[in-house]
């Protein structure tokens, strides 16, 4: 669930993970309903998906991305590099290099840690417990890892672990390749700060975190499997498809108003008013975030913008 939670899951908590030990998803529906977006009649489909919102003077690239990967994905070419290139802004949800500022690592410091003398496992019943301990030891962790965080964070982390463990990293993911590849010339802008991706994590109710990190621990075995697979149908171009894949890792709709259409919502607007600027702007965030009901796009609809599919 990491990759699909924000890019602070898959970049801070893997350097954070790295320094204290020697790595978002939607409500389940019956039927995936897809997106109400345009498709170009000659729109090619032999790569990640693009979208575009364009009025006279302004276009607005939407490209979703995975936060992490293995090496050796080329998914950087064709209409993707033409758009890219085209641009003057990268948009990415947080500011770049967020996850490697100080500032960013006191807050950690202050929202992931857990009063002192109170321990995780001591906030769990005697079954959660012993599924959390279950799945730290299959990654040779020991049962006291994670006992001083919240189970927030504690649930980011074990979600990472076992795909840093088996060759994804988000040194290779999609926002550290853009980033990589915009040149001096090219405007940074953001969606929302480091501060607030934190706070949809630490603002969960304690039993909401509980429950987050204990299906995490339940779904340790199937991890990579799981990211394999999304990551399949996302160079596939397969956006219906990856959105069946991200409906079986929630089903809390709380948790899915909280970590994704709420935040589609806030994007759509920040969207919207960036059309009234002229100028060409890339935006990379989750692919989750641009896939099923409630997305990106369903947004942009709602306010009648049409995002129309590139790619």
């Amino acid at each position: 669930m990491t990759t699909l939670c924000g890019r602070f899951a898959a970049t801070f908590t893997a350097a954070a993970t790295l320094a204290v030990l020697p790595a978002c998803a939607q409500q389940a529906e019956p039927a995936v309903q897809a997106p109400a977006v345009a498709s170009a009649e000659a729109a090619s489909l032999d790569g990640p998906a693009l979208w575009k919102v364009a009025d006279e003077d302004t276009t607005v690239y939407l490209f979703g991305t995975i936060h992490a990967l293995p090496e050796g994905k080329d998914w950087y070419s064709g209409t993707i590099a033409k758009a890219f290139d085209a641009s003057g802004e990268l948009v990415t949800e947080i500011p770049a290099g967020a996850e490697n500022d100080p500032a960013t690592a006191q807050l950690i410091q202050t929202k992931a840690m857990l009063p002192a003398g109170t321990t995780l496992r001591s906030k769990l019943t005697d079954t959660q417990r012993a599924t959390y301990e279950e799945a730290l030891a299959k990654l040779n962790l020991p049962a006291q890892a994670f006992d001083q965080f919240k189970p927030w964070f504690a649930g980011m982390t074990l979600g990472l672990l076992p795909l840093l463990q088996q060759g994804y990293s988000p040194e290779a993911g999609v926002e550290k390749v853009l980033e990589g590849k915009a040149g001096e010339a090219m405007t940074r802008g953001a969606l929302e700060t480091a501060e607030y991706q934190i706070s949809v994590f630490d603002g969960m109710l304690e039993d909401a975190q509980i429950s987050f990190l204990v299906e995490t621990a339940e779904g340790i075995d199937d991890a990579k499997a799981k990211l394999d697979a999304m990551v399949s149908v996302w160079m596939a171009g397969d956006a219906d498809r990856l959105a069946a894949l991200m409906n079986e890792e929630l089903t809390d709709p709380m948790l899915a108003e909280r970590l994704l259409y709420t935040r589609n919502g806030n994007w759509a607007e920040w969207i919207d008013e960036r059309l009234d600027e002229p100028g060409t702007v890339f935006i990379a965030v989750g692919a989750g975030h641009l896939a099923g009901r409630n997305s990106v796009q369903d947004k942009l609809a709602e306010r009648d913008l049409k995002a129309v599919r590139v790619q």
